[in-house]
């Protein structure tokens, strides 16, 4: 599969409303979002989240690894990848973060490199040899850059080298966003159920649907279920 959406949220409640819609390759978890939907950030805590997932069908859980050495990091990314071979440790790119995703690759993990927010850092991830890299459009956007003239060019500098990592855009505020992007190149994209939900939201849609609903009722459809 080319492109791959995930849902940016450790809340159980919006997985079960939205993975059943099958648009979604996985979820995608932090931290942040831990703190948010008031999951314990442990380990048993992570595997159960994760089970969970895939019993709702999700092909992937992205989950970060955390501490503040170098070996804490890499202890517990491998204490997370050992959940299932569906997961994808994701470690910040920080000099002391890339010291430990490489030992972790080295080991045979899948490893997002997260919080990217220059250009040159997913060369970074690219020479790692990472499965993702995850820039930030909204907080590039913050920052007062362009996010989206910043994500081309991470793509870009990509196909410059014949990279397969694929970028995992986060941060998404605006669904157009997406599109945009996806015209640009990229094809890897996490956002909230917000987000989600804006796919559906057009008020064209609802109403070409309603008008076949009414043709449908007036052509006999409700009598054809009755035996």
């Amino acid at each position: 599969m080319n492109l791959r959406l995930y849902l940016d949220t450790a809340d159980i409640t919006a997985w079960e409303t939205w993975l059943p819609v099958g648009i979604f390759y996985g979820v995608t978890s932090n931290p942040l979002l831990l703190e948010r939907a008031q999951v314990t950030c442990t380990v048993d805590s992570l595997t159960k989240l994760a089970t969970k997932a895939f019993v709702l069908g999700a092909k992937e859980v992205q989950l970060q690894t955390w501490g503040d050495t170098q070996q804490s990091l890499i202890a517990t990314g491998h204490a997370l990848a050992k959940i299932d071979p569906r997961v994808v440790v994701k470690v910040p790119i920080t000099q002391m973060g890339t010291t430990a995703a490489a030992t972790l690759i080295a080991d045979g993990i899948r490893v997002t490199m997260t919080a990217v927010y220059e250009v040159p850092q997913i060369l970074v991830a690219a020479a790692l040899g990472a499965e993702y890299a995850a820039p930030y459009l909204g907080r590039i956007n913050d920052a007062g850059r362009n996010g989206r003239e910043a994500l081309t060019h991470m793509q870009q500098a990509l196909n410059g080298v014949n990279s397969s990592m694929r970028i995992l855009t986060a941060s998404i505020r605006e669904v157009e966003d997406i599109a945009y992007l996806a015209a640009q190149g990229l094809n890897t994209f996490t956002f909230s159920p917000g987000i989600a939900a804006a796919f559906f939201t057009s008020e064209q849609t609802a109403a070409a649907t309603a008008a076949f609903a009414a043709s449908a009722l007036a052509m006999g459809a409700a009598d054809s279920f009755v035996k």
